[in-house]
């Protein structure tokens, strides 16, 4: 019964992921720029402040979940200088590779399925400070210099500063809106699943021996470092489980992008990328079992 229950949550990341790789090698049109900004522009947000502000989700949550995304990234880097430093990996490159696993793609549909409603408005609290901080920590790493325009141009961040208010003081979203907005966030989940499938599809894979070792060390110390979090913090089962989840996710493409953007071997991410959400594929359904049916006590 465990196992068909970790089928269920698994298997349907893998398949529109799946759909997406196979339409790519197929040699199928894909208007990649359009799909990620329809669903970066518009679906994310929607998405964002339609489950923070329709599902059971108050600001302590939200505060709770955000205080330990920052946690994590700190933990992240913490142990991932060190580590690039002794394995002589150029640390722009390879930090935020490290740094910021893919809590958008994956880490939301794993934690709908894994923990419900619930779990994805946790998991959409933690995405939205990863993505504030994946766009200015993370281009401040790979770029060498730090701004603030990204992060201050992300549609993310103001579904966020909307939706605040909305959880403070329980104000009723119009019916009008919130039905719109729900709509809208309907396609996003499955259409990311699709692009990062197509992503992966034309990633140009090299120096896998480089891209293998900090796969592996990004599916490691995530769940090292999430699992230490949950503890420190004091989480409820339910919000710890969805926390080292998401610090257990891959590497995010947008890693594969900043490399490519800032001439910071995005071969060597590329196949870092590929490899960690092979291997996520693999460990994930560990980690669930863990968190989710293991009983794993914090």
């Amino acid at each position: 019964m465990i196992v068909l229950d970790l089928l269920g949550i698994v298997a349907p990341v893998f398949v529109c992921a799946a759909i997406g790789w196979t339409w790519a090698k197929l040699g199928k049109a894909f208007d990649s720029e359009t799909v990620t900004g329809l669903t970066v522009q518009i679906g994310t947000p929607c998405l964002v402040f339609d489950t923070l502000t329709r599902l059971d989700l108050n600001i302590a949550d939200f505060g709770m979940m955000a205080a330990g995304t920052g946690l994590t990234v700190i933990g992240f880097g913490l142990l991932a200088i060190p580590w690039l430093y002794a394995a002589g990996l150029d640390r722009a490159t390879f930090l935020p590779a490290l740094m910021f696993p893919n809590t958008g793609n994956m880490g939301l549909p794993i934690a709908l399925f894994a923990f419900g409603d619930r779990g994805l408005a946790l998991a959409i609290s933690f995405f939205a400070a990863m993505v504030i901080l994946q766009f200015t920590l993370g281009v401040a790493i790979a770029s060498g210099r730090a701004s603030l325009r990204m992060a201050l141009t992300s549609p993310v961040l103001y579904a966020v500063v909307a939706a605040l208010p909305v959880m403070a003081f329980d104000l009723e979203v119009p019916a009008v809106a919130a039905k719109t907005l729900h709509l809208l966030a309907g396609f996003t989940i499955p259409v990311m699943l699709i692009a990062l499938g197509v992503s992966l599809a034309k990633l140009e894979v090299r120096s896998l021996g480089d891209g293998l070792a900090v796969a592996l060390a990004r599916l490691f110390v995530g769940f090292g470092v999430g699992t230490a979090v949950a503890w420190i913090l004091g989480l409820p089962a339910e919000a710890a489980g969805v926390l080292i989840l998401q610090s257990s996710m891959p590497i995010a493409v947008f890693s594969y992008l900043f490399a490519l953007r800032y001439g910071r071997r995005p071969e060597a991410v590329a196949g870092a990328v590929v490899l960690s959400t092979v291997l996520g594929f693999a460990s994930l359904p560990v980690v669930i079992w863990l968190v989710r049916f293991g009983g794993l006590s914090l």
